[in-house]
């Protein structure tokens, strides 16, 4: 198709899916800091003023679940008084069974994706990197005008392509949580000014460019209060803006041996390699897991006919130069730290300071 359309979608740390994965990443990275060895899948729900933390922790960290909820809503903005409802229990003899071993094995079953272009300096799609910068400048203009802004929000761009190259920008969509005392007028002439135009190339804008800023009128009553929240629903935002495949499970909450986050993580690094090494400009990579085994099952690379490799040639060369074992993924990305809190918003790729977004020099 010579013309198509995409679109993705980014949220603030307001959002009340987001805070719930703050929640769980914060108490991760307690556990961490006190054990590295941390076992842990604790995750959290929001509704009005009550918070429910629940999963399982095989830890010897002491953790004030409650206090580290209230800290990271008070954090984000948000003033009001919450009750914290806790109900943790030990990780599960089976499956630490499972998991303990000499060599580090999956902590589930499961498949997850990698992926990376050359579209943009962060070898992410561009949809996703744009949305993923409108939600990070709609945050420091909320944070920057408090009495006028509130901490939900979320961000949307579709882009169109013409013969596989990105051409314009077809339409942005910035819905924020505000002050009743800011009129709709006011609004969008502050959004465009200090997010948008911050943000967005001009080159891409032209005159059929649409901008919709609160589509929907009057957004006051935000977070907790206008939505519930969970641990775990904005998989699609947290990686590739719908672009790419998504895996079986989240990121948020989970210590590295749940393989549905190390491997994502060790997935997108090879991507992104394979593609910062010129080897293609697009890069997909497919793993899959068993619980108890230490390698993964299968591996399938897929270059979108962009490398002058062909698939199995690529997969050669990436089995050569890495090393998809549990232990190795862990162990190369130093991944059993307190790091976790740096990946919940604003998408847990195309950071430069997270691990997997390093670069390293392949071998052919």
């Amino acid at each position: 198709m010579s013309k198509f359309y995409f679109s993705s979608e980014s949220v603030t740390s307001g959002h009340p899916d987001k805070i719930c994965d703050l929640i769980a990443d914060s108490i991760l990275d307690a556990a961490l800091a006190q054990d590295p060895k941390s076992h842990m899948a604790v995750e959290a729900t929001i509704k009005d003023d009550t918070i429910f933390i629940y999963g399982e922790a095989g830890t010897k960290a002491a953790i004030d679940y409650a206090g580290i909820a209230k800290k990271v809503l008070k954090d984000i903005g948000y003033p009001e008084e919450y009750n914290v409802i806790v109900k943790v229990n030990k990780q599960s003899a089976e499956i630490n069974s499972a998991v303990e071993h000499d060599e580090y094995s999956a902590g589930d079953q499961g498949i997850m994706f990698g992926y990376a272009s050359d579209e943009t300096e962060s070898y992410m799609p561009f949809a996703i990197d744009c949305a993923h910068m409108l939600a990070k400048h709609l945050e420091e203009t909320r944070r920057e005008n408090p009495t006028l802004l509130g901490p939900d929000g979320k961000t949307q761009v579709t882009v169109e392509y013409e013969d596989g190259k990105l051409k314009r920008i077809d339409t942005i969509v910035v819905s924020t949580q505000h002050s009743k005392d800011i009129s709709q007028e006011e609004l969008k002439k502050l959004i465009i000014d200090k997010v948008i135009n911050r943000t967005v190339d001009s080159s891409l804008i032209d005159e059929n460019t649409k901008y919709l800023i609160n589509p929907s009128g009057s957004f006051v009553v935000g977070g907790s209060w206008g939505d519930s929240g969970t641990t775990g629903r904005k998989i699609v935002v947290d990686t590739y803006g719908g672009y790419a495949p998504i895996g079986g499970g989240c990121f948020s909450s989970k210590d590295p041996t749940k393989v549905d986050r190390s491997a994502a993580y060790y997935a997108r690094y090879v991507c992104r390699n394979i593609v910062a090494n010129g080897l293609a400009k697009k890069c997909q990579i497919e793993l899959s897991y068993a619980i108890g085994k230490p390698d993964p099952i299968s591996i399938n690379i897929n270059s979108f006919n962009t490398s002058k490799y062909s698939d199995e040639q690529l997969e050669e060369i990436v089995k050569k130069n890495f090393n998809f074992s549990v232990k190795n993924m862990i162990q190369e990305l130093n991944l059993e730290r307190p790091i976790y809190t740096q990946t919940t918003n604003y998408g847990h790729f195309g950071k430069p300071y997270l691990p997997w977004e390093q670069f390293k020099k392949i071998s052919v």
